[in-house]
């Protein structure tokens, strides 16, 4: 065998060398493809899903890291650090525990031959969320508050112009955080007025043109804390919720507590007061302004749900309640005058007077119940007066989203045309008058007759146009029906 010979050899050697550290260098480049493949799949399930507590059932999104155990077990540290201070701490002596018979404790050996099910949930998809930033330039004057509450409230309007101007100042106030040493107060409100004068609807809509979170809730729930009921800072909690937990947005937001005339000092009453004057006081600290511990996501802070602190330096109150035996109080004191000589007033010029409750003071308030400390955190007081026929009237056809718009919009659909004539909306807001709950009566009374109507419409087309009149309203008549081309009463 020649040397040529051998150098092809040691060539073929080398070759074959060559390719087996190809081979090898290709299988470790698969292995590091396939681990990148399968660490790229694990961390886009992770993304995806998110671990639960194996006791408490919370989602790490909730409770914070989790602590994790063998075999896939996942604890949150809440239910851990109890389970150390139950052991450690607690009442329970450990040691005469475990050498009682029958008492068995879980080794953590154990753990590695039960194959529980991973516990895992999936993450909700979270959208960005855009927020309206309140700026002082943005911030509309109270003139233009009004006008954009005229639109929608018919008449009130002294509490019209009160709130827009309260708003605006508040805002202000917010807007600015107080930009020098001047610190402005708070200027929260306190609605009084009659039920169904617009209250509620009021709140509602300034909350909708500023575009800020609103909270509405009702005092008759409240009690003191330790009692059965809804605890004061419940009512912040909600706002919490309005506002998607977002604490920086809740804290420039509306709380609306509708009854407020139900926490009133009970009288006459030698048992505890903890639904009325107890709450009052609870109340003081959130009107002014403090920080409040409030649970994320829940009502009651015994739920096991993460708290977050809320100030309430930034949130406007306002207060609402029909407050009923008011007028008799102002009218009691009004006619404390002397009733002799030249300037005698006629004890009886108060009692049909409609526009009494205008006359209120913060004496007769604190007469009826509310402590002057509450009183003294709400400095605008104003009243809204209760409905007479015309406003009623105008209710029923001139606000943009009007009862009779959305029934002629609903027909509309239909394409029939729908009309009121002026006797028959007389007709109604004399049958509301006399149910006294103001333009909550309206709604009731205008769906009891167009029940036949909306039933009916529907089963001919011919149908083109239905015109309501007094005589159906009072029951002696029909609507007029007007098919396409001629005019026949029907449906009498």
């Amino acid at each position: 065998m020649s040397d040529h010979d051998f150098i092809i050899l040691d060539e073929e050697n080398t070759n074959g060398e060559d390719k087996s550290s190809r081979d090898t260098a290709g299988n470790e480049e698969k292995k590091e493809v396939s681990a990148s493949g399968k660490s790229s799949e694990k961390k886009e399930d992770e993304d995806r899903y998110e671990k639960v507590c194996f006791i408490c059932h919370r989602p790490e999104s909730v409770t914070g890291r989790m602590i994790d155990l063998p075999n896939h077990i996942t604890v949150c540290p809440d239910c851990m650090q109890r389970s150390f201070d139950a052991m450690t701490n607690g009442s329970i002596d450990m040691n005469r525990l475990m050498n009682m018979p029958g008492v068995q404790f879980l080794n953590m050996s154990d753990l590695e031959n039960m194959q529980p099910r991973q516990q895992k949930i999936k993450k909700k998809k979270e959208k960005p969320k855009e927020y309206h930033k309140l700026n002082i330039k943005d911030i509309p004057a109270p003139h233009k508050i009004k006008a954009k509450l005229d639109e929608y409230v018919v008449g009130q309007e002294y509490a019209k112009k009160a709130m827009s101007v309260a708003v605006y100042n508040h805002y202000k106030r917010v807007a600015t955080d107080t930009m020098d040493d001047i610190e402005i107060e708070k200027s929260n409100m306190l609605m009084i007025g009659p039920t169904g004068s617009g209250k509620t609807y009021l709140v509602k809509t300034l909350a909708r043109l500023l575009d800020v979170p609103l909270a509405i809730t009702d005092a008759t729930s409240l009690t003191e804390a330790g009692y059965i009921g809804d605890d004061i800072e419940s009512v912040v909690s909600k706002l919490l919720a309005a506002a998607d937990n977002d604490v920086e947005r809740a804290e420039q937001g509306i709380i609306f507590i509708d009854e407020i005339d139900k926490i009133a000092k009970k009288r006459n009453s030698n048992q505890r007061d903890v639904s009325g004057e107890s709450v009052q006081q609870g109340m003081l600290k959130l009107l002014e302004g403090s920080e409040v511990e409030v649970p994320v996501g829940a009502n009651s802070k015994n739920a096991m749900v993460p708290l977050t602190t809320v100030n309430t330096k930034n949130i406007l109150f306002i207060c609402g309640g029909a407050f009923p035996d008011l007028e008799e109080i102002i009218k009691e004191r009004l006619q404390k005058k002397t009733s002799m000589g030249f300037n005698a007033e006629l004890k009886d010029q108060f009692e049909h007077d409609k526009d009494l409750l205008s006359k209120v003071t913060v004496e007769d308030l604190r007469k009826f119940g509310m402590i002057p400390e509450f009183l003294g955190r709400l400095p605008i007081i104003f009243t809204l007066k209760g409905l007479d026929k015309d406003m009623l009237v105008k209710i029923l056809k001139e606000p943009r989203n009007a009862i009779l718009k959305q029934y002629q919009k609903l027909l509309a659909l239909d394409e029939v045309k729908l009309e009121f004539d002026d006797g028959a909306l007389e007709a109604i807001a004399e049958k509301a008058m006399e149910k006294d709950t103001g333009a909550r009566a309206l709604r009731a009374i205008i769906e009891e007759f167009m029940l036949d109507i909306m039933y009916e419409i529907p089963k001919d087309d011919s149908i083109g146009q239905v015109t309501i009149t007094r005589e159906y309203i009072e029951g002696t008549g029909g609507p007029i029906i007007q098919l396409r081309g001629q005019v026949v009463p029907r449906l009498g």
